[in-house]
């Protein structure tokens, strides 16, 4: 699709609102409101909006693979008059892929978040993220500072802290590029399933995620093919550190001072500690980045830990929203 998006300011970009009223006939969804298709020029960022649009506006990211089924469960428990709009970042769920040729980086991921917003003509908002959508959301609040109000962090941080990882980086970029042409130049079908091996095979490979979980994210996640389903992300995802902008300790803390919101960090306990799952035993990079939020942003940052896994907000979404309802409608916070 050509895009209409950018031009900013000089072409409006395109939107569509899609199954106004909709819930799902296998997951009902309380509460929602409507679907959002944002044209774009690769094709289409989709969405899910819940509440009225004239409530304060919160933008809800998902982790990397997922989709903006992520918040289902957890968003009909938080307050009402909110605005949310959960996005599929490109790639994923309903959002088209990328152009042939055009890597995921993560910096690409924060300039979806300002085509959104931008073509929501939002000035200011917070943000929700889950995992790798809690570090897209923290470099867009670092980078555009005057726009977000509140930064609220599932299980993630803000930044990925250049923790022992000086000496992998050129690897990971080399291997992002090396599996990127090599998935270009396949010609291997997408492998078709039925819809149990489906979710048997989710669930083998995220043993975070309950069955229930599963179902939302392969419900947004998957097509539907003659014989079966077939994953609908793009295959040249590779792993998340392939595409992450790791930063020194230096950097981390010239851009939290450039931060203009209140945070809340969500520590789920049984979550994960590191990008690299083979690392997720040390926890120092967590406490590092943990210690300095708390040094610059003194009141302005709130930490709480709660029994989890790494998708507590899907699992036991109960577990989350009250402190997150309750950050959302505070002004001045309270450090824990």
């Amino acid at each position: 699709m050509s895009g209409s998006l950018w031009d900013l300011g000089t072409k409006p970009p395109s939107i569509s609102i899609v199954n106004q009223g909709c819930e799902s006939p296998d997951v009902p969804i309380k509460g929602l409101t409507s679907e959002m298709k944002l044209a774009v020029p690769w094709g289409h960022i989709a969405a899910k909006l819940w509440g009225s649009q004239q409530g304060p506006p919160v933008l809800c990211l998902h982790g990397w693979l997922d989709n903006a089924n992520s918040f289902d469960r957890l968003i009909p428990l938080l307050p009402k008059d909110f605005h949310y709009v959960a996005m599929d970042f490109g790639g994923h769920g309903l959002s088209s892929h990328y152009s042939p040729g055009l890597p995921y980086y993560q910096q690409n991921f924060v300039i979806e978040v300002q085509r959104v917003v931008a073509a929501l003509k939002w000035n200011r908002f917070s943000i929700m993220g889950h995992s790798f959508g809690g570090i897209v959301g923290g470099m867009y609040s670092c980078t555009f500072p005057e726009m977000v109000d509140k930064l609220i962090l599932l299980d993630t941080l803000p930044c990925a802290l250049d923790y022992k990882e000086s000496e992998n980086l050129l690897t990971y970029k080399r291997r992002m590029i090396e599996h990127m042409l090599q998935i270009e130049a396949s010609q291997k079908p997408q492998r078709v399933l039925s819809p149990e091996e489906m979710l048997q095979g989710f669930l083998k490979n995220n043993s975070h995620v309950g069955e229930e979980c599963a179902r939302l994210l392969l419900q947004r996640g998957t097509t539907q093919v003659a014989t079966g389903l077939v994953l609908s992300r793009d295959r040249r995802i590779s792993l998340p550190e392939h595409s992450i902008d790791f930063v020194s300790r230096d950097l981390l803390v010239h851009f939290i001072r450039k931060l203009q919101a209140h945070v809340l960090l969500i520590k789920a306990m049984q979550g994960f500690y590191n990008v690299r799952r083979e690392n997720d035993a040390d926890k120092e990079a967590l406490n590092l980045v943990k210690d300095i939020l708390k040094s610059v942003l003194k009141e302005w940052f709130q930490y709480t830990e709660v029994p989890g896994n790494h998708y507590v907000h899907m699992n036991q979404p109960q577990r989350v929203a009250g402190i997150i309802g309750s950050f959302l409608k505070s002004g001045t916070l309270n450090q824990l």
